[in-house]
């Protein structure tokens, strides 16, 4: 009898990590959302391009919360940079891209005051920075999932 209880345990646990979505599968929906082409990949991580300006990338947390970021070269990102940060962020997390939109924003506009920012979105945290590379205006903006799946 202790055998088949011990067991339990493992086989739940082998569910759940067989229910989180792999590398593979979260840089498909990423590029299905976004129409960005993935352009570098390791096991864990891949990168974007996403236009003359703008790239995402991608960290695959596997047991760990993964993350979606966006980078933009320029002094104010446009508006289509935060619907593509949002898409991005609703393929890996399943939050609403209004949601991580606005938070988006918000972490921006806090970021230019304070460098750093971090707003709470539908149970993730949306993370912004603003700063000066190769002399040009550089925003970097992530979402990360907030659960550890470990």
């Amino acid at each position: 009898m202790r055998r088949p209880l011990l067991l339990l345990p493992l086989l739940l646990c082998a569910s759940a990590a067989r229910a989180e979505p792999s590398c593979t599968d979260l840089i498909d929906r990423v590029t299905g959302a976004t129409g960005a082409q993935m352009a570098e990949r390791s096991a864990d991580f891949a990168r974007f391009d996403a236009g003359p300006d703008t790239s995402l990338t991608l960290s695959c947390g596997g047991m760990h919360p993964s993350s979606v970021g966006a980078q933009h070269r320029g002094a104010s990102p446009p508006d289509a940079y935060y619907d593509l940060f949002a898409k991005a962020g609703h393929a890996v997390t399943g939050i609403a891209a209004d949601l991580l939109r606005d938070a988006a924003k918000r972490a921006r506009d806090g970021a230019e005051r304070l460098r750093h920012s971090n707003v709470e979105a539908g149970g993730a945290l949306v993370t912004c920075s603003t700063m000066t590379k190769d002399q040009a205006p550089l925003t970097l903006c992530a979402v990360i999932e907030r659960a550890d799946r470990s």
